[in-house]
């Protein structure tokens, strides 16, 4: 405890004015005022952590018809804020501060903590409850700012701060609960941001922040549910964006994002989102992926994926181009979908499945023909060519017309070679007339007959020929008809 008449004239001035929430301001107006000049600020505009926290916690009680609260601009705080587990029933608001040591607030109890415009070594609410928020708006922290399993029923603004901890967590919020918003616009952060398990019933919104942390994770928001996300308008990542497993109830979106990372950029593996906006400025440096997640509208445009896009269980309800559909959509979509490593059939799958949905049937069988494509490569040599004849003659049953394209021009060519020649009878004076089609008919019906195959034949030459290529290629086309059909069945 401090006895008044130990206080210096600074400390007096803000001992006084603490029981009524009076503003004590040690500014004069000049250069000098610049927080980076604070480590220089003399006695006159110096007060002792000791004295700050002995006043919130009671010292100097309120008097009747007054509101304590700790008000303070223009000082020099010597020595550290040690509050941990301490309950505070007033506001504290610093600005354009100097902190010569970080605050600890750890398991502390508090009502609203707002330092504007300050220099602060770091702060430490873990496991605090703020009944409010906290602010640091405008404010340059030299080091982490903790917030582990904290609860505020207000918002955490970090809008135009600099937060730097390279190499470490800048903020370090895991399991965080809070009633508002996480407001981190035009903030630049030197160091990671870790969020995992966090709830923001208020959102995250990082509009045009920087977050720095180069070969390590940007920003680190695993499981975390939250009501809605921006990391827009020239939001900028230099490391790995992680949004593991996370929950957005409402829309996430990477509007003008800029994310740039060695190995994965952006993770988004199980994730669960309402409304996904992905039209960042720039493809990716690195892997976007997607495997599991869930959307129930995904907006994209084109040219803004990076060469691989994990896409194997992605699921979507409805899928948007920023421009209107065009015929050429489909190429670029099946094109999007080969981002994926390897082999998968799900993404194939899933973007028919959106062309149906919206009643283009047509473009859905092409995506699955690009399927059977992209399968047949993966294929031992004989299954490779079994694939290219069923694709040239049924297109994988997808294109059953061609069965009939192949039939007619065979059709055509039989008649015509064999209208030129002659053939020689089974059994001369008891076979039916010789008719060029319906032999060419019979020819290429591998199953029944009508009864010219076995009444004529050819002694050698080039009809013998062709009479068995037809033979071949109607036991061909049938077994492809087949296959194509019962590919659809099973389809179906």
């Amino acid at each position: 405890m401090y006895a008044y008449e130990e206080l210096t004239s600074a400390e007096r001035q803000l001992w006084d004015a603490y029981p009524t929430g009076r503003l004590v301001d040690f500014r004069t107006g000049e250069a000098e005022d610049d927080p980076d000049n604070g480590g220089d600020w003399g006695d006159e505009r110096t007060v002792r952590a000791g004295v700050v926290a002995a006043l919130l916690l009671g010292a100097n009680p309120a008097r009747p018809g007054g509101v304590p609260a700790l008000r303070l601009a223009g000082a020099r705080i010597s020595g550290g804020l040690e509050l941990g587990g301490a309950e505070i029933g007033h506001v504290m608001r610093f600005e354009g501060c100097w902190f010569e040591q970080g605050a600890g607030l750890y398991g502390a109890t508090t009502r609203t903590i707002e330092i504007k415009g300050s220099r602060l070594p770091g702060l430490d609410l873990s496991m605090a409850r703020v009944e409010g928020g906290v602010a640091l708006r405008y404010t340059v922290v030299s080091g982490a700012v903790k917030l582990l399993n904290a609860r505020l029923t207000g918002e955490l603004a970090l809008s135009h701060a600099v937060l730097s901890h390279p190499g470490e967590w800048a903020l370090f919020a895991g399991g965080l609960v809070m009633e508002g918003g996480l407001f981190c616009r035009t903030a630049t952060l030197h160091g990671g941001v870790r969020l995992v398990g966090a709830q923001l019933l208020g959102g995250l919104h990082m509009e045009r922040a920087r977050l720095h942390n180069p070969g390590g994770v940007a920003l680190l928001a695993d499981h975390a549910v939250v009501s809605s996300m921006a990391l827009s308008e020239g939001f900028t990542a230099e490391g790995t964006v992680s949004l593991r497993g996370t929950q957005i109830t409402d829309q996430v979106t990477f509007d003008a994002a800029v994310l740039r990372a060695d190995g994965t950029a952006l993770d988004c593996a199980r994730m669960q989102a309402g409304v996904v906006v992905f039209t960042p400025a720039q493809p990716p440096s690195g892997v976007v992926d997607l495997e599991d997640a869930r959307a129930v509208a995904f907006h994209d445009r084109e040219g803004v994926w990076p060469k691989t896009v994990r896409l194997q269980g992605f699921t979507y309800g409805s899928l948007h181009e920023s421009s209107e559909l065009q015929a050429s959509s489909v190429e670029r979509r099946v094109a999007w979908v080969r981002r994926h490593p390897g082999y998968a059939a799900q993404p194939y799958e899933q973007l028919a499945a959106w062309y149906r949905q919206i009643g283009h049937d047509d473009d859905a069988r092409r995506v699955l023909l690009a399927k059977q494509r992209h399968r047949r490569r993966t294929l031992s040599l004989p299954a490779r060519v079994w694939g290219h004849l069923l694709e040239a003659t049924v297109g994988y049953g997808y294109r059953p017309w061609r069965a009939g394209v192949w039939l007619a021009a065979l059709v055509l060519l039989g008649t015509t070679v064999f209208a030129t020649h002659t053939p020689t009878a089974t059994e001369p004076g008891q076979v039916p007339p010789f008719n060029p089609l319906v032999y060419t008919l019979d020819l290429l019906i591998p199953i029944g007959g009508l009864g010219q195959r076995t009444s004529w034949y050819w002694e050698g030459g080039s009809a013998a020929w062709l009479s068995y290529s037809l033979i071949a290629a109607g036991w061909i086309l049938t077994t492809a008809v087949l296959a194509g059909i019962t590919r659809t069945l099973n389809r179906n």
